[in-house]
Formats: structure tokens, sequence, C-alpha cells
């Protein structure tokens, strides 16, 4: 069956059972390997992408439900709060293995963009869905924080 939807600004078809989750026709059939596999079960968020403007587990996501969808993963996340939070990345270090960060970096350009002054409680929120193995939670907040300080000025 053929879906047509937009992956990172650009017109895809995919030709592939509906039942397909997203991450693997991303990884798969599109090589955009950016967005990672961790759990399967939509737990973990290393495969969070934007859908439609709005967060989603790529794993658990038939890409049968995508028709006219628009898709964007890591290796496409742009605007002012990706910057930010990129560059806030770098600054603090925030990685340590990397493996989840993809799915980090997404989930928090989406709560900049919805909340751009966000709480520790907001942050929380918004990042919970997010396990990082290494446990560098702290670091993941105080780069939110400093990514949504860097977007006021």
């Amino acid at each position: 069956m053929a879906i047509s939807l937009t992956v990172n600004g650009k017109p895809v078809t995919l030709d592939a059972d509906p039942d397909m989750p997203l991450l693997w026709a991303l990884r798969d059939e599109l090589r955009l390997t950016g967005t990672k596999f961790g759990c399967g079960i939509a737990q973990c968020g290393a495969c969070t992408v934007m859908l439609d403007g709005m967060t989603q587990r790529s794993c658990v996501t038939p890409i049968g439900t995508l028709e006219g969808a628009d898709v964007r993963t890591i290796e496409a996340l742009d605007g002012p709060e990706a910057e930010a939070v990129k560059a806030a990345w770098v600054d603090i270090n925030v990685p340590q293995c990397g493996y989840c960060q993809s799915g980090q970096v997404v989930s928090a350009t989406a709560l900049l963009r919805e909340i751009p002054k966000p709480t520790d409680e907001d942050i929380d929120n918004a990042m919970g869905g997010n396990v990082c193995r290494c446990a560098t939670y702290a670091r993941i907040r105080q780069a939110i924080r400093q990514a949504s300080d860097s977007l006021e000025g």
C-alpha cells in the first residue's frame, strides 16, 4: 500500500505494509538513522519525532495512519527553539552515550515551542517520557533552561 506524507519538508511515498512502524520506515526505507530504537513500546522516548507539530513515538505509529502527515526528524529539526536547544546541549555537554539524545532534543524543542519559559515542573512533565540510561537529567534540565533564556535575548 502506498502512503504519501512529508518527511523533513520533502514529499515521500512509502510502498510498505501499513502496519510498519514509522521508526522502521524512517530508518530502513528512508535511511534517516537519527531517530533511535529504544524499547519498541513507546516508553523510552528515543524514537521521538515531530508529527504534525507534536511529539510522537515513532516506534508505535503505523505508517498506514500517516497519509498526508508532516513528519520532522532530528535530521531536519530547525527553528529558533531547535537551534537554542542544540546550542545549549553542546555548551553544557549534555550527552554521555548520546543514544537517547535525538528524542530528548526533539522533546525539548517541542516544549519550548509550547512554553517558552518553562518551570521545572513543566520541564519534568514534558521530558518525563524520555529515558536517559546515563541519567543526565540534571544537565538536560539545565540545557532547557539555558535554551529558554537564550531565546529571550
